[in-house]
């Protein structure tokens, strides 16, 4: 019976569908699971199914919100599921006491209906943008079994990629939701920094983690936003009030917006043509729909950018290990070799060296903020690959094979969560041999209702949700 569903309804339809009493909410739970194992043993994208009493608890605990009776995973990362380990996708925090309570995220998502039935695998840490952890093994994409869905929020990207769920939780620190949104097919915003807050935690990686989902449509993404912004007492970060609701957003013209263009990432290399001519077509679809595009890119220190990164992500992981694990010390087969090299460098970074990769962030948040006065959005693709074979991206060799792995696939994507800015990867064009191709859409700092009604309508002008992978 799902199989049908998720192939021609999306999660607003689903809960409508529900809130009509055409199909029972126990049914509908039950058939998806039994769905998602049947995928699963293909994908390897979950990494815990809820079943007996958490179960119930979980439908119990979904309210009669816009997505009511709506099967949905939540990342093992950034949120907490009361009842339930949150395991980073690490060995070392696999027996870690399972949370007392839900993560502010987590509950709005309860109060909207959702009904979480299991976690998707992540990259340990998040630290790889693809998903291939050590402890869980890789998840595999539903394009083609060699390829991986991207990372970190992988898991999920995947499941939603195979029509499993019409939408699921993903986190973005550097590009985990758009990376895997591009490699799957899907729709994936990652919203401005603190329009959803990160409660009971106060911040990660110097405010430029987020979280949100990848799906299948532009308005189930819009319409959980509604759900999960607004800020907590506390946050240290908060974006500014919307005018009206992001669903709102997806049902308006845009208005002729100033589109510039870029076809290679600042101060890199050139790209695929195939690229390049996934962006230019782009920019000749957005003129069509009356935009005025043309190309341009920001500058901003894109080296120093990257060793910022670096910096923040190594002692983020470092700090990290030392709060999470109250004490214990990881053993020699505890983290995979990069986490723990990350972590060892992280040790010994001082507050001088993580205070200016701070203030580098703030520069490069500036440089991109005077450039997107002058344009609403800035066009290129999501990553400056075409496909990401398993393996590409190593988690279990030396630091320079990991981050030469690294480097194209958080080119585009990265300097949005340094700036702190909201972005977006859309499902716009496809290789020769049927993958794929996720353009990237940045807006100024509180923008998402701008980025909404673009997507919305480049969602009219090519319709992706027919697309679907093999398996």
């Amino acid at each position: 019976m799902v199989d049908d569903l998720f192939a021609t309804h999306d999660a607003l339809a689903i809960g409508e569908l529900v809130k009509a009493r055409k199909i029972g909410v126990l049914e509908l739970v039950d058939d998806t699971i039994a769905r998602l194992r049947k995928l699963d043993a293909s994908l390897n994208a979950i990494t815990d199914f809820y079943e007996g009493e958490l179960l119930d608890r979980s439908v119990a605990a979904a309210d009669e919100g816009p997505f009511q009776g709506v099967p949905f995973v939540v990342k093992q990362l950034m949120a907490e599921c009361a009842g339930t380990p949150t395991t980073l996708g690490s060995k070392f925090f696999a027996e870690e006491p399972v949370a007392a309570a839900d993560s502010a995220a987590v509950a709005r998502m309860r109060r909207a209906g959702l009904v979480i039935v299991g976690r998707s695998n992540t990259s340990e840490f998040g630290l790889s943008p693809t998903t291939e952890p050590a402890f869980g093994g890789a998840t595999v994409s539903p394009w083609r079994k060699d390829l991986s869905p991207g990372g970190s929020s992988g898991g999920s990207a995947a499941i939603v990629a195979a029509r499993g769920l019409p939408m699921a939780h993903a986190t973005d620190g550097g590009g985990s939701i758009r990376i895997p949104a591009s490699l799957c097919g899907l729709f994936g915003l990652k919203p401005s920094r603190g329009r959803v807050s990160l409660a009971p935690i106060g911040e990660t990686l110097a405010g430029a983690g987020t979280q949100l989902c990848v799906s299948i449509s532009v308005r189930d993404s819009a319409a959980l936003l509604d759900v999960l912004a607004g800020g907590e007492p506390g946050d240290p970060y908060r974006a500014p009030l919307t005018e009206g609701t992001f669903l709102d957003a997806t049902r308006r013209e845009p208005g002729r917006l100033r589109v510039a263009f870029m076809p290679k990432p600042v101060g890199g290399a050139p790209l695929d043509p195939v690229l390049v001519g996934a962006v230019e077509r782009t920019a000749g679809l957005l003129a069509a729909l009356g935009h005025h595009v043309e190309e341009a890119a920001p500058d901003y220190d894109a080296a120093a950018t990257g060793a910022a990164f670096g910096t923040v992500m190594c002692a983020n992981t470092y700090t990290n290990i030392q709060v999470r694990a109250g004490g214990r010390v990881p053993g020699p087969d505890d983290l995979e070799p990069v986490t723990r090299l990350y972590a060892e460098r992280g040790r010994d970074i001082g507050a001088n060296d993580y205070i200016r990769a701070v203030q580098t962030f703030h520069r490069t948040g500036r440089a991109l903020g005077v450039f997107l006065e002058k344009y609403d959005v800035l066009l290129s693709p999501t990553i400056a690959r075409t496909s990401l074979p398993l393996g590409t991206v190593r988690m279990d060799g030396s630091l320079e094979q990991y981050e030469e792995g690294l480097a194209p696939l958080v080119s585009f994507t990265a300097v949005c969560n340094a700036a702190g800015v909201p972005a977006m990867s859309v499902p716009l064009e496809w290789t020769a041999d049927g993958l794929p191709i996720g353009l990237h859409f940045v807006g100024r700092f509180g923008a998402e209702e701008m980025l909404f009604s673009l997507a919305a309508q480049l969602e009219q002008a090519r319709l992706w949700r027919e697309r679907r992978p093999p398996l």
